[in-house]
């Protein structure tokens, strides 16, 4: 699963890379860099304008309310969309088809079980260049008003990352950006085929202190590798 993941990149890289316009991501994304994002926090995400006229940055809620929902009580469950049941599961079956997005991230966590522990690892691209996620959005009504949120994809993890954890997010190619928006494609086989293991020799993993362990830390220093002092600890 993914339950934690930093986003930290400035505005103008976020408007450069996802091709949207500076004065929409420093208005929509006002929350500043992210060094400990949970499930239930505001996310940054883009998906495609109501329009369908090119793309835009949006605030999310993590954790998908499906516009069905009796109550917004789902969402603690609904972090993460597994890859093989996302086109058939019914909270995630009418997002899948008309509201994918892109969350946008800098690096995720995972935690490794050791002996009587367990030891957090932030995963992420050579430099903690950005980058995103496969996400599922949302718009739910209820008795307090308008909620959007979001859920990741998740698949199986690639090698680099099995020694800590069973699964991964699904990390998209920016040339496959526009494919995973574009919701009017008929043949849903396109986006499917996206919902794969990251190549193995395109991420790093390193330990990190177990400050991360805390969603109230949500400081640089969650994302800064330490020394490992067990033998025992995996080494990306």
């Amino acid at each position: 699963m993914c339950g934690r993941y930093a986003m930290f990149a400035p505005p103008d890289e976020v408007a450069r890379v996802f091709r949207l316009p500076l004065d929409e991501v420093h208005r929509i994304f006002d929350f500043g860099p992210r060094y400990n994002v949970a499930p239930s926090d505001t996310v940054a995400a883009v998906r495609l304008r109501s329009d369908g006229a090119g793309r835009e940055p949006a605030r999310l809620r993590w954790g998908l309310v499906p516009h069905w929902a009796h109550n917004g009580d789902v969402a603690a469950r609904t972090i993460n969309a597994r890859a093989e049941t996302v086109a058939d599961k019914p909270a995630f079956r009418d997002p899948f088809r008309e509201r994918r997005c892109l969350v946008l991230t800098n690096g995720f966590y995972e935690w490794q079980r050791l002996p009587g522990r367990k030891q957090p690892h932030f995963i992420c691209l050579p430099n903690q260049e950005l980058f995103a996620f496969a996400g599922l959005w949302d718009r739910w009504q209820g008795g307090g008003g308008e909620i959007e949120s979001c859920t990741i994809v998740t698949t199986d993890a690639n090698r680099t990352l099995k020694p800590i954890h069973d699964r991964m997010p699904v990390i998209l190619d920016p040339e496959n950006y526009d494919l995973w928006l574009d919701v009017k494609l008929g043949d849903l086989r396109e986006p499917l085929r996206l919902l794969r293991p990251y190549p193995d020799d395109r991420l790093m993993s390193y330990p990190v202190s177990t400050l991360v362990n805390k969603p109230a830390n949500d400081v640089p220093e969650c994302v800064r590798p330490m020394q490992p002092s067990h033998p025992d600890l995996f080494q990306g």
